[in-house]
């Protein structure tokens, strides 16, 4: 009798953890994008300054550090950027901006020498090497030139 009970409360608990370890963001280590600024400050001039002005941050919640080696960052336009041999750790940020630069730990460079991401209105979409999708975060003209997700 107690078996009887059981299962069905059994069942349920793997059918909840299931549905919370199948979102995108937990199967792929908690990497979520948090934060894109669309719209670099001052006037677009396509200096390298400027195209750095516009980035889009992503985020490790997990805790553990994750390789993105192969992942793919694009717009709605399908502007792609394909993440070199780099690791977020656990807890960390790193910002890929549009222009050219060094990377570091913390900031990735496209190596771009136009804007990618539209001011009116975009979608910034992270997917996996294998191509399922991680996360997006979308704005409209409703946002002033920045959006967190």
């Amino acid at each position: 009798m107690r078996i009887r009970a059981a299962l069905p409360a059994l069942a349920g608990a793997v059918a909840l953890t299931g549905t919370f370890l199948s979102t995108p963001a937990e199967a792929a280590g908690g990497v979520v994008i948090h934060h894109v600024w669309f719209d670099s400050p001052g006037s677009d001039t396509r200096s390298n300054t400027s195209l750095n002005g516009e980035w889009v941050q992503i985020k490790n919640t997990g805790g553990s550090s994750v390789s993105l080696k192969g992942w793919v960052l694009k717009d709605v336009s399908n502007h792609r950027y394909v993440f070199k041999d780099i690791r977020i750790g656990a807890g960390k940020y790193l910002k890929v901006h549009t222009g050219k630069g060094s990377d570091t730990a913390s900031n990735t460079y496209q190596g771009r020498a136009a804007y990618v991401w539209n001011n009116t209105s975009d979608t910034a979409t992270l997917t996996r090497a294998s191509g399922s999708k991680v996360d997006t975060c979308s704005w409209t003209t409703r946002d002033p030139s920045d959006k967190y997700c």
